[in-house]
C-alpha cells in the first residue's frame, strides 16, 4: 500500500511545478505562450489540488497515526505537505476568484511570491519524504543552513514568524489597494 502513496505523490508534485512554471511565464513574460499559461492555470491548479488531497488522504491511510505524529521526520513530512496544500489552495482561490484579472498590476506579483513559497515549501516536503524511504538529498543540507535540521521537529523560528507577518500584511495591501482601483 505505501507503493500507492509514492505513486500518488508524484501528481500533486507535476501539477504544483507546472503551475508555478505557468505562474512564472504568466507575470514574467509576454507573448502568446504567457496567455495560454494564464489561461490554463486554474485548471492545473483544481487538478492539483484533487491530486494532494488524494495523495495526502492515501498517505494518512498507509501508516497509523500514532506511527506518523511519533516520528520528527513523519510529523515535519506531514506538517510540510499541509503547508503546501494551504499555499496552493489559496492560490486557487486567489486565480479562481480574480479570473482574468488574476495577472493585472500587483497581482501578478503576490501570485509569483505565493507560487515560489508554495514551490519551496513543497520541495521540502518531498525532501522530507525522500529521507523517509532512505534517498535523501542535497536540498536538505540548503536546510540545514537556514538552521533546520530535517530529523528534528520543526519549530518555526520567531524570524520566521516576523517574515510571515510581514508577507500577509504587504498582501492585504496590495489587496486592499488593487480592489480600490477596481473600484
Amino acid at each position: 500500500m505505501s507503493g500507492l502513496h509514492h505513486m500518488l505523490v508524484h501528481f500533486p508534485l507535476g501539477f504544483w511545478a507546472l503551475a508555478t512554471l505557468m505562474i512564472l511565464i504568466g507575470a514574467l513574460l509576454p507573448g502568446r505562450m504567457a496567455e495560454l499559461s494564464r489561461a490554463a492555470l486554474l485548471p492545473v491548479l483544481v487538478l492539483s489540488l484533487l491530486a494532494a488531497l488524494v495523495a495526502i488522504a492515501s498517505g494518512l491511510l498507509v501508516w497509523p497515526i500514532e506511527a506518523s505524529t511519533s516520528s520528527p521526520l513523519a510529523r515535519n513530512h506531514i506538517l510540510t505537505a499541509l503547508w503546501s496544500l494551504g499555499v496552493f489552495t489559496m492560490l486557487t482561490v486567489l486565480v479562481w476568484r480574480a479570473g482574468s484579472a488574476a495577472f493585472d498590476g500587483a497581482r501578478r506579483w503576490v501570485l509569483l511570491l505565493l507560487a515560489l513559497i508554495g514551490i519551496s515549501i513543497l520541495a521540502t516536503t518531498g525532501t522530507i519524504g525522500g529521507h523517509l524511504v532512505g534517498a535523501t538529498t542535497q536540498f536538505s543540507e540548503l536546510l540545514k543552513l537556514f538552521g533546520w535540521d530535517v530529523y528534528h521537529t520543526f519549530f518555526v523560528p520567531t524570524w520566521v514568524i516576523a517574515v510571515m507577518v510581514l508577507i500577509g500584511i504587504v498582501c492585504a495591501v496590495l489587496g486592499l489597494k488593487g480592489r480600490r482601483a477596481a473600484l
